[in-house]
């Protein structure tokens, strides 16, 4: 039988297969290092702002796990404009972690085990749930916006030609604007609530007509008995 491979002293155990999968996790499969990739695909952040936006993590932890990702060259450090300090960037090859992160995302809000009263949930997140539950299949003939207000966080998804764009600004001209918490939102992508029962009970405002609202809710697989989310 097989051994595992073990690590010398001060090098990472690696799995040691010749497999595109055991070497992705040689990189990227340590406890916190994708939910770093993760906050990192929102944007650009500081290491305070990932100490801050990452809570559980250790500084000395988040410090190797950044030092790990530069040398694989999955992220670099970007020098401020103002010349103060710096930020930590995806390269374009940490990039390409965007759809099988989304596709994670994707699986986990349908996953059986039931989220914590007590998890931690943040506004920010909701950009990337967002770009998780878009369905390609189900992208509207008809160019418009969805505006989006998680908390304080704004963000907006545009289709124009068929083609879908997640940006983190408000919408100029929105279709549809909608208003909710981060844990609501969550339960919505994971079809704990439908969005009916959200506005039911308050917890969820729309300004928009209703074909809009149609149209967003089946592009997000929100409609019950299209065999999509929370159906």
């Amino acid at each position: 039988m097989a051994r595992e491979p073990v690590a010398r002293a001060g090098e990472r155990r690696r799995y040691g297969q010749y497999c595109g999968l055991a070497a992705s996790l040689d990189v990227i499969g340590e406890r916190w290092t994708l939910l770093i990739v993760r906050e990192l695909l929102i944007g650009p952040q500081r290491y305070n702002e990932l100490l801050h936006n990452l809570p559980g993590i250790g500084t000395n932890l988040l410090a190797e796990r950044l030092r790990w990702l530069t040398r694989q060259g999955v992220i670099r450090q970007h020098a401020r404009s103002n010349g103060k300090g710096h930020r930590y960037e995806l390269t374009a090859f940490g990039e390409g972690l965007r759809e099988p992160i989304l596709g994670l995302a994707r699986w986990g809000l349908n996953a059986s085990h039931p989220f914590n009263a007590e998890d931690e949930v943040r506004p920010q997140w909701g950009v990337l749930a967002v770009e998780a539950l878009i369905r390609k299949d189900q992208i509207p003939a008809v160019d418009e916006s969805y505006e989006f207000l998680v908390d304080d966080q704004v963000f907006h998804i545009a289709v124009k030609d068929r083609q879908i764009t997640v940006s983190q600004h408000g919408a100029e001209h929105a279709a549809l604007r909608v208003s909710t918490d981060a844990k609501t939102f969550v339960d919505i992508g994971s079809g704990r609530v439908s969005p009916f029962e959200a506005v039911v009970t308050r917890r969820l405002s729309l300004e928009g007509d209703q074909e809009a609202l149609t149209r967003c809710s089946r592009l997000l697989g929100l409609l019950p008995g299209d065999g999509l989310v929370g159906a």
